[in-house]
Formats: C-alpha cells, structure tokens, sequence
C-alpha cells in the first residue's frame, strides 16, 4: 500500500506542479487513492521530496536529489566508529567490532542497513559484533576501506 502510494506520489508531482498537500490529497484521491494528510505528511519526509522554485514562479513539490551512496557510507560509518567503536580487526572472513558497552546492537544495525559490498550478515553481542563477509577478500577489502577513513 505503501509503496504504491509513494510510486503514484513520485507521478503526480512529476506531471503536475504541486504546491500544497492539500493539492497532493485531491491528486491522489483523483486517481482512487484515499490519504490523510499525516500520512501525506510522513510520505514526503519518507521520500525525502523538497519544494522548488518552478517555472511559472510557484514553489513546487519534486524528488530531492539523489546523494552518492559512497558519500552516505563513508558518512555514516564515520558517525558510527568515532562514537562506538574501540577497536576492530579480520579473522578470516569474519570482521570483528568491539565497542563500547552496550552500543554493538546499534553498530550492526547502522552497517546492515548500509549494504556494505560482500556483507552476509550481522550478529552483535553487547559490545562486540561480528560481520560475516562472503569471502577472506571481502573482509579485508572492508579492513582497508575502514583504515582509509581514519
């Protein structure tokens, strides 16, 4: 339902210039989809949609650019390693977090969602945390990558 809703969202706004929510509900309602305006409201922070300076020289809801996934990594694993994390190292496959007590949880979910090249999974104590990656080349691809920031 949702993901409909936010499909048909991205349509009207892209053929049509939209400035208000209220303009939004009866362009949805239009095309047989029923909203609230919370929902709207969650919607557009969900999809990350701005409004813009259009043409005719109304403001006018549209996608925000997309941000270079790279950038959001290095970003968000920065955030992540200079609060949390005390140490880390390879063991085969296998990359292993210590962090502080009781922040290993939050370290894996960061990383799980981040879709870190060759990640299997996660798995986190309460302050160790353990990735599985593919393969021994995986690992140390991510070891490297992680000494390059810092």
């Amino acid at each position: 339902m949702k993901p409909g809703r936010q499909s048909v969202i991205l349509e009207i706004i892209s053929q049509q210039d939209i400035e208000t929510q209220n303009q939004l509900l009866r362009a949805l309602e239009a095309r047989g989809i029923k909203s609230t305006q919370a929902t709207l409201s969650r919607d557009i922070k969900d999809m990350r949609l701005v409004k813009e300076l259009g043409q005719n020289g109304k403001y006018r809801y549209t996608a925000a650019p997309a941000q270079p996934v790279a950038d959001d990594f290095t970003q968000r694993l920065r955030k992540i390693f200079k609060e949390s994390v005390v140490s880390y190292d390879v063991a085969q496959n296998l990359f292993v977090i210590r962090t502080l007590p009781g922040l290993a949880p939050a370290a894996c979910s960061a990383i799980d969602g981040m879709e870190v090249k060759g990640l299997v999974g996660t798995l986190a104590g309460d302050d160790t945390a353990f990735l599985a990656m593919k393969d021994n080349e995986a690992a140390q691809a991510l070891f490297h990558e992680i000494e390059m920031l810092f």
